[in-house]
């Protein structure tokens, strides 16, 4: 998800484009108290992270501190200062998954996808994570894949559900 500074017909760079997404976001939210973590959330959606130079672009334009905008980033976990995969796993480890072999699911994942918890694949396809709760105790193990549940997971599971994104990503980029 790493922007690229290459033109477009309108002579704005990719880069200019996205930052001036997230202007038009921020004047819709900077006169309402309490509006950061939306803008944030929103800025994530349209970059894909939020490096150190969009967090003191929001700042500045939001007439706020960088310290208040990295403080509210580094304490949520769903916010990220490094660019992600197109797909998001997050393996819940509350208790019930824990217990019912989430961590088996965890140590399955990073050794098939090939990196620990945090990282991206090289490819750019999945970002790993854990999760302490989703919600979902009576059907553990259970993960999220972007806003999508899988519960009652196995390993044999894994490999199917990896391999459904894995090919939808591939008949994807075919009929480009």
């Amino acid at each position: 998800m790493s922007v690229q500074n290459q033109s477009c017909a309108c002579g704005k760079t990719n880069q200019e484009r996205l930052y001036a997404q997230i202007t038009n976001v921020i004047d819709l939210y900077k006169d309402k108290k309490g509006s950061l973590i939306q803008v944030l959330h929103l800025a994530q959606e349209i970059f894909g992270y939020l490096p150190l130079e969009l967090q003191e672009f929001i700042a500045k334009n939001m007439g706020i501190p960088l310290s208040e905008v990295a403080g509210v980033v580094s304490f949520y976990s769903f916010f990220s200062t490094v660019p992600r995969g197109r797909h998001t796993i997050r393996v819940c480890l509350g208790t019930a998954c824990y217990v019912r072999g989430g961590k088996r699911v965890v140590e399955h994942l990073q050794q098939k996808l090939g990196i620990d918890l945090g990282e991206t694949t090289e490819d750019g396809l999945f970002t790993l994570e854990i999760a302490r709760c989703i919600g979902a105790c009576g059907l553990a193990p259970a993960m999220l894949i972007d806003d999508k549940v899988y519960r009652k997971v196995t390993i044999n599971k894994l490999d199917k559900i990896l391999s459904d994104y894995t090919e939808k990503e591939e008949n994807e980029v075919i009929n480009l």
